[in-house]
């Protein structure tokens, strides 16, 4: 057991820290859920194996590891480590981590600068870090929960490569475990259901799961062993990860959106909790559904508009949690609607078209003629009213002359939409015969 304390410190000492710090890895080789970044054929791994590093990006959620494989990566390639966070580091103590690593740099040894939460820093700070990179003062490794796409700068992101740091699967985290017990000198006090039970509320975060076994082992009395139920009283329920700034929010609406479009009600309601249960504002929800019913169903089933915005107004009279199951009713009601995107596609089509053809004349038969002058210009000449045509329909050509006309809004032999095309399809056989 003595392998895993900290070098040259005490048992008794070591004991004292937190499980999760006690258990931090030693070598690239043993950390654990990463394997694509640090087993024998990562990319990490090969890195140190060919002596040069460059600057990284590590993206993923938090308990990953991102802190721990940075210093073992300095470690292993001989660099000076530095670590500051940008939360609470500003420009001048920037300057000094500068100023430290020009010094080593000009006695043979090169700094890897950790920047933890580096997208907190604003667009001139993380500009800042540009000609250290370029002249090699650091090798700089930012650490971020964000999207570096959207948080980082363009200049900053040509410079490093982005590497990802992905949850812990329900292996990863066994392992973990397993590797507490070894050090605890103990089992973990949890059946079969209870300890699968703690896997899952670890979501994904290594420190998170090392935390909650340390809690159970708090909590255990002499040979107790505790079952689902039980755990749930000892730990409370740790809420999800799921912040709505972060990738978490995009991937759920992106997931029911996704499911909705499929036509799999099920999965779309399973995701509609997960937002729910999350603490997504469900009127946000809500604006989102009716996205999905004008982008998605349209006018296969024209009820789909209302039946989302009556949602949304039932949610505002009910309040939460009942007014949810109005979303879910919803929700469910998109997700087996006939689909289609006739209309979403249309418009896409029409806009081009307008932001192309912008400075054509409607046909003047079309236009009014509130004067004089327009009507001797032609304005209305020739306009046949619809109601008093055959069929109320004359056939006329609406669009500008020089454009010719265009076909845009073409729906599909589904829905609703089956009945418009028949519409359109007569009326464009009138418009053929009355125009032959």
């Amino acid at each position: 057991m003595s392998d895993l304390f900290a070098p040259h410190e005490p048992p008794e000492m070591a004991s004292a820290r937190p499980l999760a710090d006690r258990l931090r890895p030693r070598t690239l080789a043993e950390v654990t859920g990463q394997e694509h970044l640090t087993g024998p054929d990562g990319v990490l791994t090969r890195m140190i194996a060919s002596g040069s590093l460059g600057s990284m990006i590590f993206w993923g959620p938090p308990g990953t590891g991102k802190t721990t494989v940075a210093r073992l990566l300095s470690g292993e390639a001989g660099l000076a480590f530095e670590q500051i966070s940008a939360i609470f580091s500003g420009v001048a103590d920037l300057k000094k981590v500068f100023e430290s690593a020009r010094a080593r740099r000009m006695s043979g040894r090169q700094t890897l600068l950790f920047v933890d939460e580096i997208h907190r820093f604003n667009r001139a700070q993380q500009d800042s870090f540009l000609p250290v990179m370029e002249d090699g003062t650091v090798i700089l490794v930012g650490a971020t929960t964000e999207n570096p796409s959207f948080e980082l700068n363009a200049a900053l992101l040509s410079r490093a490569r982005v590497l990802t740091f992905k949850p812990h699967d329900e292996a990863s985290l066994e392992e973990l475990l397993k590797r507490a017990e070894a050090a605890e000198g103990k089992p973990l006090p949890l059946d079969d259901e209870a300890r699968a039970s703690l896997i899952r509320m670890a979501d994904g975060d290594g420190r998170a799961v090392l935390t909650l076994a340390e809690e159970v082992w708090r909590a255990a009395r002499r040979e107790e062993i505790f079952d689902s139920a039980g755990l749930q009283e000892i730990v409370q329920r740790r809420a999800p990860v799921y912040d709505k700034g972060q990738d978490g929010h995009y991937n759920l609406i992106s997931a029911l959106h996704k499911s909705v479009r499929g036509s799999d009600p099920d999965a779309a309601l399973y995701y509609l909790c997960r937002m729910f249960d999350a603490g997504e504002d469900p009127l946000y929800i809500g604006r989102r559904l009716v996205r999905m019913a004008v982008e998605d169903i349209g006018l296969a089933d024209p009820q789909a508009l209302a039946i989302c915005n009556a949602a949304k107004d039932a949610y505002d009279y009910l309040g939460s949690p009942e007014g949810e199951l109005a979303l879910a009713e919803a929700c469910v009601y998109l997700a087996t609607a006939p689909k289609s995107n006739a209309v979403y596609t249309a418009y896409k089509a029409a806009m081009r078209a307008a932001k192309e053809n912008g400075s054509l004349l409607p046909p003047k038969h079309i236009l009014n003629a509130p004067t004089k002058l327009m009507k001797g210009e032609g304005y209305g000449e020739g306009y046949r009213y619809d109601h008093d045509e055959p069929d109320a329909f004359s056939g006329q050509d609406y669009f500008p002359e020089k454009m010719g006309r265009k076909t845009f809004y073409d729906p599909p032999e589904r829905g609703f939409e089956r009945e418009i095309r028949k519409r359109l399809e007569w009326w464009n056989k009138l418009r053929r015969d009355r125009n032959s």
